[in-house]
């Protein structure tokens, strides 16, 4: 008798065509291994999985019962997303498909008690938006940071189509320079809309010139107009229903970057904003921004400024949106060519290799920061060289992950087309690449994020339900909307 070889787990999981059928594999492959076993168990040290366990039949209890009352208490105690240990990393790395059942469990009874009091008509609405209110800042929220990439962007692309595909992408996204552009592309559409603009025969330039090394800057302005309509931010928000964020970094000595979005400039036009965010110091010039004043026309915003690449200051803008809008879990989406080698995922446990390049280079950001400060004056007297040097110190010392981390796997490719206009080829290779990912984090995701979706999701109802009517819109939102 022939026995067919069998394919190793990774090699199952490399061929899976979609997160269908790379989610059967990664399940085979825990049963083989014993994950599955580990799942099933209550049994953890990384958690309290006795309290856990016992939370969860509460609610069981009180949701059988229809004690709405019940479970408003329940959840009045306390509602977070580490309760009892159960965001622990550890957790994630065990099982290549999804974390503890009864984690799972837990989270998927939460939400649908949440479901039941928002829905319960013996509780005020009043009281009800208080109460989710209060849950939110209590819990936090997501968001999806999408790295500087340059023409990597497709890298982000495949990334956002894998969270959309399963329903789990964030309503608040951030993104620099090309990371930029896939974020507005996403947040200026309703979300039924957005699959047909993460296909790669939509994002191919039909025009390409192999011979051409790169886009020229009127070039890049008019493929940013075929695929950002022409809104503000706040006219993108009032679209989607997402808080786009597009980082800007100062032309000139002495100023601040910016986070731009519908909070701290929502008469800001988002194409310019992008525009400037993907403007390379050296390559492309900078960006004056343009507003629409309350007559719909277009103005310049603060003219007397230019602005460029967002990733040289803010790559990752985690404090800002935490200020902003209470965001807590970041899910990071790194792709830049230099930030790649100081990005690491350091919620998995690294291999003695990785320690060791980890620690050298936190022993070279020492002696960079360091020697910057004593050569701080005689570096000034060069500003060429003075501003080179600022650039690197910058760059060096951001941070380049978050909680979930999607890295761009390391593979050559020519510094030549960082920053050209790329064939479909390498478009859909990136995508590819993306989407394959992303999926051995999807899980965790959807785990991670599913109470703070849930949340977002009931106060939109209440707000909508509370709302007088329909509100004015712009002369160019409603053209935008047709």
């Amino acid at each position: 008798m022939i026995f067919a070889p069998t394919l190793s787990a990774d090699a199952e999981l490399a061929r899976a065509s979609d997160y269908a059928a790379w989610s059967k594999a990664a399940l085979a492959a825990d049963k083989r291994s014993g994950a599955q076993a580990w799942r099933d168990a209550d049994e953890s040290k990384h958690f309290d999985y006795k309290a856990i366990r016992g939370r969860l039949e509460k609610l069981w209890g009180l949701s059988a019962a229809g004690d709405v009352k019940g479970l408003l208490f329940v959840l009045n105690e306390g509602i977070h997303g580490n309760i009892d240990g159960i965001g622990h990393e550890r957790l994630y790395q065990k099982a290549r498909f999804g974390t503890k059942k009864l984690i799972e469990a837990y989270v998927v009874e939460v939400v649908a008690a949440l479901d039941k009091i928002a829905a319960a008509r013996s509780i005020p609405r009043e009281e009800k938006r208080d109460f989710f209110r209060r849950a939110q800042h209590c819990y936090g929220r997501s968001a999806l940071l999408l790295s500087g990439s340059g023409s990597f962007l497709f890298f982000h692309i495949g990334v956002v189509k894998a969270l959309w595909s399963e329903g789990v992408l964030p309503n608040i996204l951030a993104g620099s320079s090309g990371g930029s552009i896939v974020a507005a592309t996403v947040c200026t559409r309703k979300n039924a809309d957005i699959g047909a603009f993460l296909e790669s025969d939509r994002l191919a330039n039909p025009d390409r010139d192999p011979e051409q090394k790169r886009l020229a800057p009127d070039e890049v302005r008019d493929r940013l107009a075929e695929l950002i309509p022409d809104l503000t931010f706040q006219e993108a928000y009032e679209i989607s229903g997402r808080h786009l964020n597009v980082s800007v970094a100062p032309a000139e000595k002495h100023q601040n970057g910016r986070l731009l979005n519908a909070i701290t400039a929502p008469n800001v036009l988002i194409r310019e904003a992008v525009l400037a965010s993907c403007a390379v110091p050296g390559v492309f010039p900078p960006v004056m921004l343009m507003a629409r004043d309350e007559s719909g026309k277009r103005v310049p915003y603060q003219p007397d400024r230019r602005w460029v690449d967002g990733s040289v200051t803010h790559d990752i803008p985690t404090k800002r949106l935490e200020r902003l809008y209470g965001v807590n879990h970041h899910i990071v989406s790194q792709a830049n060519p230099l930030a790649l080698p100081f990005a690491t995922d350091t919620r998995k446990q690294m291999a003695p290799i990785e320690a060791i390049q980890h620690a050298s280079m936190a022993t070279f950001k020492a002696w960079l920061n360091a020697n910057m400060v004593i050569f701080q004056k005689p570096l000034e007297m060069v500003p060429p060289l003075n501003s080179l040097a600022n650039l690197a110190r910058s760059v060096i010392n951001q941070e380049y992950t978050g909680d979930i981390n999607i890295i761009r796997p390391p593979k050559f490719w020519s510094p030549t087309k960082i920053l050209s206009d790329l064939s479909r080829e390498d478009i859909d290779e990136l995508i590819d690449s993306g989407m394959r990912t992303a999926w051995p984090k999807i899980e965790m995701v959807r785990t991670q994020t599913a109470i703070s979706r849930a949340l977002d999701a009931i106060l939109a109802k209440i707000d909508k339900a509370g709302d007088d009517g329909p509100g004015h819109r712009s002369a160019a939102l409603k053209k935008a909307v047709r």
